[in-house]
C-alpha cells in the first residue's frame, strides 16, 4: 500500500503553504510527512499543487492499494487506528470532511467528491482536529509535542544526560545520540523534552518544557526557552522565546523576544528584534491573509507569520500578528506595518526584490549552513514571483 498526503484549502496557510505543501508543516517534532511514515514504517507521498511536485515527488504504480490521508488533520493514535482499519474502497469523513481515503484510483489535486463518489462512505467515531490556519501549529505544538515524545519513546532509548545539567522530571527528557548539553536548566514538570541527534544546547541555557531541538539545531549560552517550543534542523536560537514553532535552517541567534510565532526556513532576526504577542488593550489580535483577501482572529494573543527566506534587521519591532510573505526584508526602526508581501526589500517605500537578487543573496545564507540552492527551490521561487507580477 502507498501512503499519500493530500492537501486541501491551501491558499488558508499563508505564507508557510506558498514554498511547501502542508504535509511539510512542522509542528511538535515532527511534519506531517515524517510523523506518519514514522508510526506506519514506510514513505509517505505527497499530493499537491503542481509547482511544488517536483520538490515533493508522486510517482504511484498503477493499479497499487493507495492511502490518502488528509494533511491537514492533526495526528492521534486514535485517528491512527481507524485509519489502518479502512476497508478498500472507502472514505473516512468526520462532518463531510474527508480525513482518509483507500482505493485502488489514481486521485487529482485537488482530490474531489466526483473522484471519489465510487468509495463507500464511513463515519468516523473519534475526535479529529483539523488544522485551518497558521497560527494553529502555535495551539496545538503543546499536544503534538507530548504524542510525538511518546512515539519516539516507543522505538527507542534516551542517550545518557550529563551530571552537570540541572535536570526537574528526567523521565520526561529524551536526548539522541551525538546532542551536546552541558550546565543547562531542563525542566520537563511542564513538558517532555526532545534533543535531537548532534544539536548543541550550550551552558547557562535554561529549558522549559514542552520543548523540542532538532537535529544539528544550536542553543546560545543563557537562553531562556518556555514551552511550547519547537526548533528545527540547524536552527540557531537564543535570547527569550516562547510557545514558538522554527522551521528548519532558520536563526533567531541573540537576544530579543519571540512568543507565539511560526518563523519560517531560511529567516534570520537580527540582535535584539522582538515581536508583540498581544496587543495593548489586550483585545482581539488578527492577521492578514492577501490570498483570501480577509483578517483572520487569532485570540488574544499571536506572534509573528515570518515566511521563508524572509530578514529581519537588528532592534527591528515586529508588530501584535504580523505577516510576512516570502523573501521579505523587514528593515525598520519602529513597529513593523501589519503584513509585507512577497519579495518586499523596502517596506516603507514598496520596492521590490529583484528575483536575480533574492536568489543570489538566498544562496550566500544557504552556504552559511553548508547547503545550496536547488533548481527545485529555484523553480518555485521563479514560479511565485512570476505569478505575483
Amino acid at each position: 500500500m502507498q501512503i499519500i498526503l493530500f492537501d486541501t484549502a491551501r491558499a488558508t496557510f499563508y505564507p508557510f503553504s506558498v514554498t511547501r505543501p502542508l504535509s511539510a508543516f512542522r509542528c511538535g517534532i515532527f511534519t506531517a510527512k515524517e510523523r506518519w511514515a514514522f508510526v506506519l514504517q514506510q514513505d509517505v507521498f505527497t499530493l499537491t499543487e503542481d509547482y511544488l511536485t517536483d520538490a515533493y515527488p508522486f510517482s504511484p504504480i498503477e493499479g497499487d492499494d493507495f492511502l490518502y490521508i488528509n494533511a491537514s488533520v492533526v495526528f492521534s493514535t486514535e485517528l491512527l487506528h481507524e485509519i489502518k482499519a479502512l476497508a478498500a474502497e472507502s472514505v473516512l469523513l468526520r462532518n463531510n470532511n474527508q480525513i482518509a481515503i483507500r482505493t485502488r484510483s489514481r486521485l487529482a489535486f485537488p482530490v474531489t467528491t466526483e473522484q471519489i463518489k465510487h468509495c463507500k462512505e464511513v463515519e468516523l467515531s473519534v475526535a479529529v482536529r483539523f488544522f485551518h490556519y497558521p497560527y494553529d501549529l502555535v495551539t496545538s505544538n503543546d499536544q503534538l509535542i507530548r504524542t510525538d515524545s511518546e512515539l519516539v519513546r516507543s522505538k527507542k532509548l534516551s542517550a545518557p544526560i550529563s551530571s552537570t545539567n540541572q535536570l526537574i522530571n528526567p523521565e520526561q527528557i529524551f536526548i539522541e545520540e551525538g546532542a551536546e548539553v552541558e550546565y543547562c536548566t531542563l525542566n520537563a514538570s511542564t513538558g517532555p523534552i526532545y534533543i535531537g541527534k548532534n544539536a548543541l544546547l550550550m551552558e547557562g541555557s535554561m529549558i522549559r518544557g514542552p520543548f523540542v531541538a532538532l537535529e544539528n539545531a544550536v542553543v546560545k549560552m543563557g537562553s531562556k526557552i518556555y514551552g511550547a517550543t519547537t526548533v528545527g534542523k540547524k536552527c540557531t536560537v537564543g535570547g527569550e522565546i516562547k510557545n514558538s514553532i522554527f522551521f528548519d535552517y532558520s536563526n533567531k541567534a541573540h537576544d530579543g523576544y519571540i512568543g507565539d510565532a511560526v518563523i519560517g526556513s531560511w529567516c534570520n532576526i537580527g540582535a535584539g528584534a522582538s515581536c508583540s504577542n498581544v496587543k495593548n488593550t489586550a483585545g482581539e489580535v488578527k492577521f492578514w491573509n492577501p490570498l483570501l483577501h480577509q483578517w483572520i482572529s487569532a485570540g488574544t494573543k499571536c506572534g509573528v507569520m515570518l515566511g521563508d527566506y524572509s530578514k529581519v534587521s537588528i532592534n527591528a519591532s515586529l508588530t501584535t500578528g504580523m505577516v510576512s510573505g516570502i523573501c521579505s526584508n523587514i528593515l525598520t526602526a519602529g513597529l513593523s506595518p501589519k503584513f509585507i508581501a512577497d519579495f518586499t526589500w523596502n517596506i516603507h517605500t514598496g520596492e521590490k526584490y529583484i528575483l536575480e537578487k533574492a536568489l543570489h543573496d538566498i544562496e550566500n545564507w544557504m552556504q552559511m549552513k553548508q547547503q545550496s540552492l536547488t533548481n527545485n527551490d529555484k523553480q518555485i521561487l521563479e514560479y511565485i514571483y512570476t505569478r505575483q507580477t
